[in-house]
């Protein structure tokens, strides 16, 4: 059973979602906070697998909360998605920076969101095409800015040639279906690159992946799919 912790300002919403979440026979809803503070104190109290955060509340919002949580060794296998209005979010690249797993607006259809915690409860991470899009934005005018400090290229001494090439197959979006599909490997063979490059590089999903791949310089905005040299 997955364990799903609510975080919005809103008690409607937060009712919506419980009733929508309590009719899957997978999961269930733990516990329910208003703002940030809170979720990280349930989050730890009530063992939650997936905390579903709205990014905007009052005192701690979720961005805060989110980075709380991801500093907290003892909440090391709570993952959080963040709830948005818009996919053009302005915190997205500061949220997956955070230790966010993902984005969902709050919008989406039942079976996105049901879904959606279930893929982010298994350790993948979740990101619709509208919001990589724009956390690629966000990166390509990073990058516009002077040189990353050594340390991100640095990181990537850890990694063997070809956890760089599937790290670049990553950050162009690639699942791992499609990255086994493009390096002639089986897709167990491309999950375990990936799992062994977040470990190398220790972060907890694929959207931290992407993000470390463009500041190391690995890959730049508009390259496609080929490591920078």
């Amino acid at each position: 059973m997955i364990r799903v912790l609510l975080a919005d300002d809103q008690s409607l919403i937060r009712a919506g979602f419980r009733l929508l979440i309590d009719s899957a026979d997978d999961l269930e809803v733990v516990g329910e906070a208003c703002d940030g503070a809170e979720a990280v104190r349930l989050a730890r109290r009530e063992r939650a697998d997936v905390v579903l955060m709205d990014i905007r509340m009052p005192g701690v919002d979720g961005l805060e909360a989110t980075r709380r949580i991801a500093a907290d060794d003892d909440l090391a296998g709570v993952k959080v998605i963040i709830l948005t209005t818009f996919e053009a979010d302005e915190y997205v690249y500061q949220a997956i920076r955070a230790g966010a797993s993902g984005f969902l607006v709050k919008d989406s259809e039942p079976a996105e969101l049901l879904q959606a915690v279930r893929v982010v409860a298994r350790g993948d991470a979740l990101l619709s095409p509208g919001v990589t899009r724009r956390l690629i934005t966000d990166l390509a005018g990073r990058a516009q800015r002077p040189p990353p400090r050594a340390g991100p290229s640095r990181l990537l001494d850890r990694l063997t040639a070809r956890e760089r090439e599937v790290l670049a197959l990553v950050a162009a979006g690639l699942s791992n279906d499609e990255i086994a599909g493009r390096l002639y490997l089986s897709p167990l063979t491309a999950k375990t690159h990936v799992s062994r490059a977040m470990t190398k590089l220790d972060v907890h999903d694929r959207a931290q992946l992407v993000v470390i791949a463009y500041e190391s310089g690995l890959v730049t905005p508009g390259q496609g799919t080929q490591p920078a040299p």
